[in-house]
């Protein structure tokens, strides 16, 4: 009989804290969405990018829907915005991305 080999690591090393895993929860939700999850991916990217600028394009969505999704983005705490005139600029939040990377178990995270 051949041994069992685990083909992936362990999401953990321990449980998850009940607040922890409330919080990354509600990360997941809100990258549940693949119009928000290439919006980050694409604002992460860049490390900065306009909203109306730099978005709309590729993701193929509006710019009031691309607005909305950022909004969500925002609220969560996933990104950052800074209005520049009449432009809206978005960073994403390094640490909220580590905490979500390491959460998956990535490596090097």
């Amino acid at each position: 009989m051949q041994p069992i080999v685990e083909c992936c690591a362990p999401l953990a090393e321990e449980p998850i804290a009940q607040v922890d895993a409330d919080q990354l929860a509600g990360w997941f939700r809100v990258l549940g969405d693949p119009a928000r999850l290439r919006l980050l991916s694409l604002i992460a990217s860049k490390g900065e990018a306009c909203a109306a600028c730099d978005l709309v394009e590729p993701v193929g969505i509006s710019q009031p829907t691309v607005s909305h999704h950022l909004k969500v983005l925002y609220e969560a705490g996933l990104v950052e915005r800074e209005k520049r005139g009449r432009w809206v600029y978005y960073r994403p939040v390094p640490e909220r991305l580590a905490i979500l990377s390491r959460a998956i178990g990535s490596p090097g995270a």
